[in-house]
Parts: structure tokens; sequence; C-alpha cells
């Protein structure tokens, strides 16, 4: 048995494809990262560009880019965590949660933010994971979902409030349509279990 096949074995293999999506997004951010600071932070310019039709790739490039290693560290750590909550429902869920954090959080900076401004950075894919595991709870009345919210509410709670508030130098449009994001994608991906039929009487 590989090493591989091992541990889809131990993980069994929905966790272990989300996994493997979690860690590939992540290390897709610190390859960039590295490049951009071997290049003097350049790419740093390729982030959403607010309300410029040229600034609106930058949707889809921001999540990747980060003004330094500090800044990349922050949504890392997070990022890991609460993605690896998800994985728990496979990569599906992980790459639709995430798409969709980061379309909402990203047109919202980019409409709402001043003219010019560049947004960069994962926080608000980071943001859109913790509200799906808020809201998940509230879309499918599961208890595990609930428990899952709960503790997330009270990890993070407090830092994502902070982080709401404006304050300089940092998208609090980025941060709260993330959020927003988050709960759309509960509603849409939540677990639809079709009612179970009443018995016949023969």
């Amino acid at each position: 048995m590989s090493a591989t096949t091992a541990r889809r074995h131990f993980l069994g293999e929905e966790l272990y494809e989300g996994t493997l999506v979690v860690g590939l997004l992540v290390a897709a951010m610190w390859v960039v990262e590295i490049i951009n600071s071997l290049d003097s932070q350049r790419l740093d310019g390729d982030g959403i560009i607010a309300r410029r039709l040229s600034g609106l790739p930058g949707i889809l490039s921001a999540p990747f880019l980060h003004e330094s290693f500090s800044h990349l560290l922050s949504n890392t750590i997070p990022f890991i965590i609460l993605g690896l909550v998800i994985a728990l429902e496979g990569p599906a869920r992980v790459i639709v949660v995430t798409v969709i954090a980061a379309l909402v959080s990203g047109l919202g900076a980019w409409a709402l933010s001043a003219s010019g401004t560049d947004t960069i950075g994962a926080s608000g894919i980071v943001f859109g994971f913790a509200t799906f595991l808020i809201a998940r709870g509230f879309f499918t009345r599961k208890a595990l979902a609930l428990v899952i919210g709960a503790l997330v509410v009270v990890l993070f709670g407090g830092a994502l409030l902070l982080s709401i508030a404006p304050q300089r130098g940092v998208s609090w449009q980025d941060h709260v349509f993330g959020a927003i994001g988050g709960v759309l994608a509960a509603a849409i991906v939540r677990d639809r279990t079709p009612p179970v039929a009443a018995p016949e009487n023969k």
C-alpha cells in the first residue's frame, strides 16, 4: 500500500480530497507571495481595483496576493482551520464555498471601495468560510452543524467583529461581503434530505 493510498484509507476519500484542495490553495498563496516578495511586491497591483473595469479580473487574483508574509500568515491559519472543517464534506464543498465567497467579497470590494483602491488578500474567503460554518446549522437543522457553528462563533467571533469595523488599510467591504458570501453558500449547498414516505396500510 502506497503512502497516498494509506492516507486516503485513514482519512476517508472525501476528507482526503477536501484536505488536498485546501492544501493546494494555501500552497498557491505561499508560492505567489514568495515570487511577489522576490519581485518587490509588484504583483500587489494585480488586486481588485475598485470601480474600474480593468480591476474586475483582480477578483480572481486578489485572494492569492498579500502585502507581506505576516499578512499571509494571518490569513493562512484561519483558512486552514476553517477550510479543513468544510473539507469534512468533500472537495466539491470546499470549492463551491471558496468560489462563492471569493466572488461575492470581490464584487463587494470592487463596487463599494473608494475608486482606485487596490484590495488584496484571502480574508474575504476566510470570512466566507466562517459564516458558512455558522449559518449552515440554521439551514440544515443538524445538531453537529449547530455545534460547529457555535464553536466558530466562540473561537473567531471577536476577531470577525473587529475586522468588520472600518480601519485604515483594511477593506471592511471585502470582509462584510465575504461574510455575506458564506451565508449565501450555506443557503445554496444546504443538504436536502428527501422526506421519508409514510408506510402504507395493506
